[in-house]
């Protein structure tokens, strides 16, 4: 079973489709926010944090989904926790993201 979380937290901006360097700053943003989410909520044995691909009109847009079983009560539970995302980004994936942004 899995849970689209989404591709960056909840109250910053995020790579829009069709930008020029969509495609890198979305790999990126999702990277960066897949780690803050491990940090913040640690997956239970079996459940993982994963980047998937889905199709959009003008692309493709990635997103960081919860992976888990039904089967298990923590990792269930884990997961709808991990579903509320985070508020914002932290200052090194701030950091990061600017020297990407620089790059472009």
């Amino acid at each position: 079973m899995g849970l689209t979380i989404g591709s960056s937290p909840t109250e910053e901006d995020c790579a829009q489709v069709g930008s020029a360097d969509f495609s890198e700053l979305s790999r990126l943003e999702c990277q960066l926010y897949k780690e803050a989410l491990q940090l913040a909520y640690p997956p239970p044995t079996g459940a993982y944090f994963a980047i998937k691909s889905f199709p959009h009109d003008y692309g493709t847009c990635q997103e960081v989904c919860a992976v888990y079983s039904e089967d298990s009560e923590e990792a269930v539970t884990w997961a709808f926790m991990a579903e509320d995302g985070l508020p914002t980004w932290s200052d090194d994936a701030k950091n990061r993201l600017a020297k990407s942004l620089s790059k472009c």
